[in-house]
């Protein structure tokens, strides 16, 4: 169609020039001035958003110009009557971010579609040539019904369809043929929805707290606002939202809520769009910190800049995860039980169940019992079969919350009946985040409150600080499940004997609230639980058991993965903290909650094992009495003697067994237990040369066997952990502790405990082991002549939490020799390129003590110099740490 005969396109765009713009299809490519259009209006809606515009404006915008845009693209092709064009989905409700589909539906009569075919064809290709990102259906009114009649979606669109340019009259008619009595009752529409939205929740772990939310699919996010507005729309039969403004369905304060929390997402959305370039619904790691830059934000006290951006977001999706409660709820009541029997059922006073629904008895019930605001959470922990909370009932709470200050915190009443709640395992974590979600909790417990939505920004916590909290109590319930016997048997049997589980709770709800405040926030967290407990008439004594579990919540795991647990001493060290078994039992069972609900990566067989081996053998060192330590000599000369025992029965004399172990020291035979020294030392003799020795089997430790056991033993060659690691990397095999003994005669016995790429033993495959075996010999064979490590791909998230290597080095004045610290996160071949700067600086390995923490390691090396002293130089010292921090840095760089 020439452009003289095309009409203006009516809805006036103040910043586009459409004179201009018909000039230039007459003269120009038609497809070069579409594209240029849609540059420049780019870059003009970016510098805007970036420029603080209002974001509403700006998608409302966008949605127009595109309106414009296709208006002359469908003008550049002759149409009969009976034939238009429609704009569905998001895109039909005149909404458009920088990267959105946009939704089209060709709506035709039948007996044209022959007629229109190839221009349809040619039509739809030019929007893809211009570079349009369209989603487009080309259907007849009674195809389209048909669809809609089995698929929701299609049905939800045509609910917010708009003709952009063509036949009206084919819009009209379809949505006449569309409405609730044809099709999809509310009701039915409700249902869909619903379940649609649970299904949803699901795959995101049905919490608002992903560590890289999806900002529209997530519980919180825009599609749940978009849910309540497609069933509010069907059930009230209104085109928008703002026809309900004022007619009783929204209060003020919600409606106010539900605009601000779209506003929000709208302009997370929008630079999220804006800087992947492409329509990215995920807030990777990649673009978290470009977005917090965007808005403003920048690294303070109150935390790092993208910390605070996601302590918003969060909030924000909180709340509105909160809402879509409470309308959905009433939405449910109003809907699927009109017109049906109520089943009511008195409870007291205060509250009732109406068809397994608890309700308050009438509106003032809060104003006029300011503790039925916590006596309904302990009501619903009480009664499982309690459903939920009545719409109305929660828009009280909500209108009530406010009750909640100084006074009603440090009431008796309101006291007991948070003592109550925590009594009430089996519901009591279900009940906390319903508190949580309604705002109740951090307002009871404002402490609390400061902790919500507060993001930890590294890959060791995967949890917001108040969404950790409230897993490591729920992990603490889960002890009594009766599958907890086989997957935490150690704390499922403490459990049944710790005089008060509340303890436990109230020691889980404290142990990090201090974060996020500046200083140790075990030491701030101790304070805050000490106040609690007082306000909560907990007695002296097990105010101090509170206060010190939540102060000493790190150290049972400090002991186990970063200090040596076959040494005695260490032992009864840990032992004189702990001090007696009933503080053991509630350490252990915080301990393991806590790992669990702060990286479900942290939890494997091998940490386990260390666990467990700590709390039994300080058990047995409290049961035998603190002031009764174990004789090292003692110890030593008993597991000889086993193992001389055992070897006998395999043929060995005592003077041949003496005879290998020749100057071995202390260490190796009280840190080993007697059947692997035997195991060791039976192969030593089976030895016809000098080449190295690997051995490989699963741990013989009962209390130690959530690993596979390497053992290497070789002659006159002093860079056997860097072979090892080396070799490890390789293989794709994680070292989780290394045990390295040397003796006069120049033979170095090590021991490696390793798992696999998943953090399990690696099983009994001959084929395997022998694999591991022979690379192990051949490394260990190039120690002179090393190749560069292999490099597997460090994981993305991992580039974005690289933080800095930390380094500290000190003298042990006991052992004689320097003790190296390092920091890092996690990378492929981390060990072995550490074991390589030992090599290079000419320093020996003693021994290593190698912890994995989620993607962070902390290990700790004990050191010497070539004449097996304490590193001594301070120059020496600065050059040793500045090499590892420049090496280990440039390794997350590299990748």
């Amino acid at each position: 169609m020439p452009i003289s005969m095309v009409p203006y396109f009516e809805r006036p765009l103040f910043f586009f020039d459409q004179s201009r713009f018909r000039r230039a299809l007459g003269e120009q490519p038609v497809i070069t001035v579409f594209k240029d259009a849609l540059s420049a209006a780019g870059i003009q809606f970016n510098r805007r958003f970036v420029e603080g515009e209002d974001i509403r404006t700006l998608v409302y915008e966008r949605a127009l110009f595109i309106d414009c845009i296709l208006h002359y693209a469908w003008h550049q092709f002759t149409w009969p009557q009976r034939i238009s064009l429609e704009a569905v989905g998001g895109y039909g409700r005149g909404e458009l971010h920088p990267a959105s589909d946009i939704d089209l539906l060709i709506l035709h009569r039948a007996e044209v579609f022959d007629e229109c075919k190839d221009n349809i064809e040619r039509f739809l290709t030019l929007l893809w040539d211009i570079g349009l990102e369209i989603g487009s259906s080309v259907r007849t009114i009674k195809q389209t019904i048909d669809i809609a009649r089995t698929d929701i979606t299609v049905a939800t669109n045509i609910m917010e369809s708009r003709t952009l340019v063509g036949d009206v009259s084919l819009r009209y008619e379809l949505m006449q043929e569309s409405t609730p009595d044809k099709i999809w009752s509310a009701e039915d529409f409700f249902r869909a929805k619903y379940d649609e939205q649970i299904e949803r929740h699901k795959k995101y772990n049905d919490t608002e707290y992903n560590l890289e939310p999806n900002i529209k699919n997530a519980p919180g996010g825009l599609r749940d606002i978009q849910t309540i507005s497609w069933v509010t729309k069907r059930f009230f039969g209104v085109r928008t939202l703002k026809q309900l403004e004022g007619k009783g369905f929204f209060t003020d304060e919600e409606f106010s809520q539900l605009n601000s929390g779209e506003e929000y997402l709208w302009r997370v959305r929008y630079a999220l769009h804006m800087v992947a370039k492409r329509p990215e619904e995920r807030l990777i790691f990649d673009y978290q910190r470009e977005i917090a830059k965007l808005f403003g934000y920048v690294d303070s006290h109150e935390g790092l800049a993208v910390e605070q951006f996601m302590h918003k977001y969060y909030r924000t999706v909180l709340a509105l995860r909160e809402l879509n409660d409470v309308v959905l709820q009433f939405l449910s009541e109003a809907i699927l039980q009109k017109g049906k029997t109520r089943n009511v059922v008195s409870i007291n006073e205060r509250f009732q169940l109406r068809d397994n629904y608890i309700e308050a008895t009438h509106t003032y019930v809060f104003e006029e019992t300011p503790s039925a605001l916590l006596e309904i959470f302990v009501l619903m922990a009480q009664d499982p079969h309690i459903e939920g909370v009545r719409a109305s009932t929660i828009r009280w709470i909500r209108e009530s919350r406010h009750l909640i200050d100084d006074n009603f915190r440090s009431n008796s009443k309101n006291t007991q009946l948070f003592i109550k709640l925590l009594q009430q395992p089996a519901g009591l974590v279900e009940q906390l985040r319903l508190m949580s979600r309604y705002g109740i909790l951090g307002l009871y417990l404002p402490e609390f409150g400061l902790v919500t939505g507060q993001m930890q920004h590294d890959l060791f916590h995967i949890y917001t600080v108040d969404a950790h909290t409230l897993k490591v109590v729920q992990n603490m319930c889960n002890f009594l499940l009766p599958s907890a016997k086989d997957d935490f048997p150690v704390a499922a049997h403490i459990m049944t004997r710790l005089p008060k589980l509340e303890l436990l709770y109230i020691a889980g709800l404290y142990h990090d609230i201090g974060k996020g405040r500046g200083g140790d926030h075990s030491t701030l967290g101790a304070v805050d639980a000490e106040e609690f407990c007082v306000r909560h008439g907990i007695s002296p004594r097990e105010t101090r058991l509170v206060c010190w579990l939540v102060e000493k919540h790190l150290l049972m795991s400090h002991v186990s993965q970063k200090q040596d647990i076959s040494d005695p001493e260490v032992i009864h060290k840990f032992a004189l903290t702990v001090g007696d078994q009933l503080h053991l039992d509630y350490l252990y069972c915080l301990t393991v909650a806590d790992i669990n609900g702060t990286n479900k990566e942290l939890w494997n067989t091998w940490r386990a094992s260390l666990m467990r081996q700590l709390y039994l053998d300080t058990r047995r060192a409290l049961r035998r009495g603190l002031e009764n330590t174990v004789d090292r000599q003692d110890l030593i000369e008993e597991t000889q003697q086993a193992a001389i025992r055992k070897l006998a029965r395999k043929g060995l004399s005592e003077p041949q067994v003496l005879a290998i172990w020749g100057d071995m020291g202390d260490d190796y035979f009280l840190r080993e237990n007697f059947t692997d020294i035997a195991w060791h030392t039976h192969a030593i003799a089976a030895r016809t040369d000098d080449q190295p020795l690997v051995l490989i089997k699963k741990t013989a430790n009962k209390e130690l066997a959530g690993a596979t056991q390497i053992f290497v033993y070789s002659k006159d060659q002093k860079n056997v952990f860097v072979a090892v690691a080396t070799a490890l990397a390789q293989l794709n095999l994680s070292i989780q502790d290394a045990k390295i003994y040397s003796s006069n005669s120049g033979h170095t016995i090590d021991t490696f405990f390793v798992l696999n790429e998943d953090g399990e033993p690696l099983g009994n495959n001959p084929t395997l082991l022998k694999k591991i075996q022979q690379t192990l010999i051949d490394e260990l064979g190039l120690v002179d002549n090393y190749r560069d490590v292999i490099g597997r791909r460090t994981p993305r998230r991992l580039k974005y939490f690289a933080s800095p290597t930390r380094t500290s080095l000190n003298t042990d004045m006991i052992r004689n020799c320097s003790v190296l610290e390092v920091i890092s996160p996690d990378r492929p071949g981390l060990l072995a390129c550490i074991g390589r700067i030992f090599m290079d600086f000419d320093i020996q390995l003693l021994n290593a003590k190698i912890a994995t923490l989620g993607e962070r390691v902390e290990d700790i090396f004990f050191i010497v110099d070539s004449q097996g002293k304490p590193l001594g130089d301070p120059v020496l010292c600065e050059k040793l740490q500045q090499e590892i921090c420049e090496q280990l840095d440039k390794r997350v760089d590299k990748h």
